[in-house]
């Protein structure tokens, strides 16, 4: 009798384990469980066609934000800011859904003077120009393109029939730049111009240029009041990536998350491993 006992008590402990996950299977959240295909989609989504065989560590790191996604809209649903049925697929709605209440108010006056008072070095502009210029693939041309300039026809107007550089058909306008933006054997010259003036024919390897500077802009630290968008952007991604890292700790700490590392047809190593669990 004592032998039979022992056997049913070893039979029914075999019955309760728990069968394998099946072959297509990655990981489980709860009692749900998550599929390989629907990572591939993810990584489809996220960076498209990579041009090769993306390496197991960009592979990890994608799985573990596949994961963080997928808890984050758990979360969303059990807080019901999305439907509880909600197909796998929704992370981004569910991030903004989570975010959305913490955001809306904005920073205010004095959080903003002070980040600008922390950060001022980030708004100083260095000197710039705004320049023109011509590209032709001969000296000759450059020197008739520099003739016509001289004699008075508009510089713009000559870029757009004789130059062969980007912007010609924009009469050659390269926009604003600084000194780091330039080639180091062009840049001294362009900074000797005065606005209105041509420079002499400057061969290159490439071809031979004119350039003519528009205007010039003096070194400056950018005002408060004209750096305000840009520090409100910040501190408000700031913010929001403060917020999303507590969540995903949240979601993390919240719902049982298993990753069946043998079914991944790469050496995982993120963060959900039982290797990085243990320590």
């Amino acid at each position: 009798m004592i032998a039979l006992g022992c056997w049913a008590i070893l039979l029914a402990a075999a019955c309760q384990r728990a069968a394998p996950p099946p072959p297509d299977a990655v990981a489980s959240i709860g009692d749900s469980e998550v599929r390989y295909a629907e990572f591939e989609r993810y990584v489809a989504r996220t960076v498209g066609d990579p041009g090769g065989v993306l390496g197991s560590d960009v592979l990890s790191e994608l799985f573990d934000q596949f994961l963080d996604e997928r808890l984050l809209e758990r979360l969303a649903a059990d807080r019901g800011l999305l439907r509880s049925s909600a197909e796998p697929g929704q992370g981004r709605q569910a991030i903004d859904a989570l975010l959305e209440k913490d955001l809306r108010q904005q920073p205010g006056d004095a959080e903003i003077a002070r980040y600008y008072q922390e950060h001022r070095r980030d708004f100083a502009r260095p000197e710039r120009v705004r320049l023109r210029q011509i590209l032709t693939a001969s000296r000759k041309a450059a020197e008739e393109a520099r003739s016509q300039i001289v004699a008075g026809t508009p510089f713009e107007e000559v870029a757009r029939r004789l130059s062969r550089g980007p912007r010609a058909d924009g009469g050659g306008v390269q926009g604003e730049l600084a000194r780091s933006d330039l080639p180091p054997t062009f840049a001294d010259l362009i900074f000797s111009l005065k606005p209105g003036e041509v420079s002499p024919v400057v061969p290159a390897e490439y071809g031979f240029h004119l350039f003519q500077v528009i205007e010039r802009e003096p070194a400056e630290v950018v005002p408060l009041a004209a750096a305000r968008g840009e520090i409100l952007g910040r501190l408000r991604q700031q913010r929001a990536d403060q917020l999303l890292r507590s969540l995903v700790q949240d979601a993390r700490s919240h719902y049982d998350v298993k990753v069946y590392e043998r079914n991944l047809p790469f050496a995982y190593q993120g963060s959900y491993s039982h290797a990085q669990k243990a320590r």
